[in-house]
Parts: structure tokens; C-alpha cells; sequence
């Protein structure tokens, strides 16, 4: 199965992430197949870049978000582009 979730970049006390597709056994900061885009969550609000055609590839083809990279698409509106491609 393929996720949709995070992986740590940056450095001690400065997290950085960047969004990836990756096999559900791979570690989280291991093999990935695709970067989605990246998250800070450093600055006031935190700063999410998306590749967002990619993003919906990935969740048409079956990944499955984690909760938290879900709740990150939701605030950007991808989840809502997703249903109404279904429908």
C-alpha cells in the first residue's frame, strides 16, 4: 500500500518535512517514491507548498494520507477536489 505522509528534514529544533508518497513499510525518513511537497511549520501560519496534480494522481490511484498530511489537504481544499472527481 502507498502513503501519503511526512518526512523529517530538518535540523535539531528546526523541523522541516517534506510531503512524499512512500510503500507503507518503508522508514519514515527512508525510500519514498515521489516528493509532494513540502511543510514548515516554523513560521506564524505554517507554510505548505503542494504539487497539487500530483497529490490528486496519488489519491486516484489509491494512497492513503496519514491524519496528519489528511488534515493538510483539507485546509488547502485537495480532499474536496478529490470527491468531486469521483462523482
Amino acid at each position: 500500500m502507498v502513503k501519503i505522509r511526512l518526512q523529517r528534514t530538518g535540523s535539531k529544533r528546526k523541523p522541516f518535512y517534506r510531503i512524499i508518497a512512500s510503500h507503507s513499510e518503508a522508514p519514515r525518513d527512508g525510500r519514498f517514491l515521489e516528493i509532494l511537497g513540502t511543510y514548515n511549520p516554523a513560521p506564524d501560519p505554517p507554510k505548505v507548498t503542494l504539487k497539487e496534480n500530483r497529490v490528486l494522481y496519488w489519491l486516484g490511484v489509491g494512497a492513503q494520507p496519514t491524519r496528519t498530511v489528511g488534515r493538510l489537504l483539507q485546509k488547502h481544499g485537495i480532499s474536496k477536489a478529490k470527491e468531486a472527481q469521483t462523482q
